[in-house]
């Protein structure tokens, strides 16, 4: 039997999935899209907070060992509310994080919405900030490749935060080698 939500599969006309420079898979524009065009909605199975505490716990660990294509597509709705993205009929759970994006995320009326925030050509990959906190940055490598990339998937308003420790570590790494030499 199809879940309710199955039955409402996005809207792909402006968008393809296939291979990524970035990750894996990417989804990339079938056509130019205007700045402020709703590309696709981020949809899949809504879950309570506590339930998306262990499907993602789940999904990350799987995705640590290789054991299954993908990571973590746990998507925050409301307070009270998640979307687990991980189903086959959820093609915007490929698009990749980038520190240089041509998109964002918006939740409108209980939907959330991949919109353009730039003019996008046909054939680019369409990207958006995955707005991670830092407390696990390590885990969460940026393999964007942009000009602009810090190094981690982090939202960009924690970035002189990231920065100040990623330049701490550098130094305590550069003291460790001198001392090492000794």
């Amino acid at each position: 039997m199809k879940k309710e939500s199955e039955n409402k599969k996005p809207n792909t006309e402006f968008i393809v999935v296939k291979s990524s420079g970035i990750h894996n898979k990417g989804v990339f524009a079938k056509k130019d899209i205007s700045k402020g065009t709703k590309i696709i909605e981020y949809v899949g199975e809504k879950i309570t907070k506590a339930q998306s505490e262990k499907v993602g716990d789940r999904h990350f660990e799987n995705s640590k060992n290789h054991t299954v294509d993908g990571g973590v597509y746990i998507f925050e709705l409301n307070k009270k509310y998640d979307i687990n993205g991980k189903v086959s009929w959820n093609p915007a759970r490929y698009i990749n994080h980038s520190c240089s994006p041509n998109a964002e995320t918006d939740i409108l009326k209980g939907h959330i919405w991949i919109i353009a925030i730039k003019d996008i050509k046909k054939g680019d990959e369409i990207t958006y900030n995955y707005g991670y906190d830092l407390d696990d940055y390590t885990e969460h490598p940026c393999l964007c490749g942009s000009k602009n990339c810090i190094g981690y998937i982090a939202a960009e308003e924690k970035w002189p935060k990231l920065r100040k420790k990623l330049q701490k570590e550098k130094e305590k790494a550069k003291q460790k080698k001198k001392s090492k030499k000794k």
